[in-house]
């Protein structure tokens, strides 16, 4: 049996907090454990829960869910899935340098949302398609082709939202070689983290995401 991945929901909206749980309660695999209004209230509850993963909503009276994610991702392991209602240009780059993983809009249907969390939680990233062209967008993208093969192999993977024990075990390499070859990949991309990383790949492979 899998390992209960538990869950920290932020928002101001209770209807919507009561959505989410509501929404994954039925996979056996997720839990939310706490429910928190503010980013305030959510680095409280994380200290005392320590749970798997923290959805976070971005826009929220008092600190916002970017300052909220980046002071989580600082002081605790939790992995942040950013779960907001639009996707702007600065809000994403924001979320995303502060530290989130995933970044999705609300109306993600459940199953969605449940699979993102799994990814989320084992250290992969999840994307609106919206996001994803958004950073394509933001940045001149280098072509795959300047990747070796295997450089190609590993980032396909990372963006499929895999970590790096993923991968290894995926390609029969050491955690330090797929560690290489991701920073690798991050030059070549010119990014600044594997969750762009992931964006930027997926944008490329198709277009029209």
């Amino acid at each position: 049996m899998s390992e209960t991945i538990t869950i920290l929901v932020v928002d101001d909206h209770d209807l919507l907090r009561s959505g989410v749980k509501t929404s994954l309660a039925r996979f056996d695999d997720l839990e939310v454990i706490g429910e928190a209004r503010t980013g305030e209230e959510a680095i409280a509850l994380n200290v005392e829960l320590q749970p798997s993963v923290v959805v976070m909503d971005l826009l929220m009276p008092g600190m916002g869910g970017v300052a909220a994610t980046r002071e989580l991702r600082r002081t605790s392991r939790a992995q942040v899935l950013a779960l907001t209602s639009f996707v702007d240009n600065e809000l994403v780059q924001q979320a995303l340098d502060a530290g989130a993983a995933s970044y999705l809009l609300k109306n993600v249907d459940a199953d969605e949302l449940a699979e993102a969390i799994r990814m989320t939680a084992r250290g992969g990233s999840a994307f609106a398609r919206e996001a994803t062209r958004v950073l394509s967008a933001r940045r001149e993208i280098r072509p795959l082709d300047d990747l070796t093969e295997r450089e190609r192999e590993v980032a396909s993977l990372l963006a499929d939202g895999r970590s790096n024990a993923d991968i290894a075990r995926e390609l029969s390499l050491s955690i330090f070689t797929v560690k290489n070859h991701v920073s690798q990949i991050l030059t070549k991309l010119q990014v600044k983290s594997r969750t762009q990383a992931a964006a930027v790949i997926l944008r490329t492979i198709d277009p029209s995401a």
